[in-house]
């Protein structure tokens, strides 16, 4: 699919991920924001609690430090534990260094005053923000994220990191969102695979894919066409009816 949106990469940050104890869900729900707020989406990659390959995933992503991408959004590793180092990795590898943020504590000291608690060291953890960077707001639970470089790095609760998202994504200037067209039809990859390159070809400029799927009534394939232009995406669903005679 042709497209002059700005591009993004998401960078899934835990052991937990990688051991399948937990399953991720936060890059599927950014997928589907940016592809509504015309962020097209290159790259999702899931690395360990490991400084150095969370180092070298930013530095490969962020288009300010020399990477591939307009975009990098990072889930987290911003916790108040030890094995949270998304915030020293992102410091590293924009070359700056880790403070407590003066509001950042504030806003945790805040939440602490109404909940009746302590501010505790490990609860001032989630002050520690790269010196440079901006906040991202969390109204769920105070403990901010931040933004640096093209960098945006989120929490890894899933509550917290929506909210967080829906805060952030209407700061970014987007591009178009992404038009698609889905037609179900009761016929095996195989059958429509033909058609469906003959008209992929004729609209070289789309996205154009076949997803099976089995259900109480048998078999049947997907077909999504996706774009930019809907007039487009139309034309080119019918285009691929009349070819499949749906």
């Amino acid at each position: 699919m042709q497209s002059d949106n700005p591009t993004a990469a998401i960078l899934v940050i835990g052991d937990e991920i990688l051991s399948g104890r937990t399953r991720e869900g936060n890059a599927h729900h950014l997928a589907g924001v940016l592809s509504a707020t015309g962020f097209d989406l290159r790259e999702i990659r899931v690395v360990a609690d490991d400084n150095a390959q969370i180092v070298a995933a930013i530095r490969a992503f962020d288009k300010s430090l020399g990477g591939a991408y307009d975009l990098l959004f990072t889930s987290g590793g911003i916790g108040p534990t030890h094995d949270d180092i998304t915030a020293d990795a992102v410091a590293e590898a924009h070359g700056t260094r880790v403070e407590i943020h003066p509001e950042a504590r504030a806003i945790l000291q805040a939440r602490c005053d109404r909940m009746g608690t302590e501010l505790t060291e490990n609860r001032l953890r989630m002050a520690r923000i790269p010196v440079g960077a901006k906040l991202i707001d969390n109204a769920v639970s105070g403990a901010p994220g931040f933004s640096i470089g093209n960098t945006h790095v989120m929490a890894g609760v899933p509550e917290v990191f929506r909210g967080m998202v829906a805060w952030l994504i209407p700061q970014i200037p987007g591009g178009r969102p992404v038009q698609s067209d889905t037609v179900l039809v009761r016929r095996g990859e195989s059958d429509v695979a033909e058609g469906l390159k003959a008209v992929a070809e004729e609209f070289s400029d789309l996205s154009l894919g076949s997803y099976p799927f089995q259900d109480p009534a048998g078999w049947g394939t997907n077909l999504v066409v996706r774009g930019l232009d809907a007039a487009r995406v139309a034309e080119a669903m019918a285009a691929l009816k009349h070819r499949l005679e749906l």
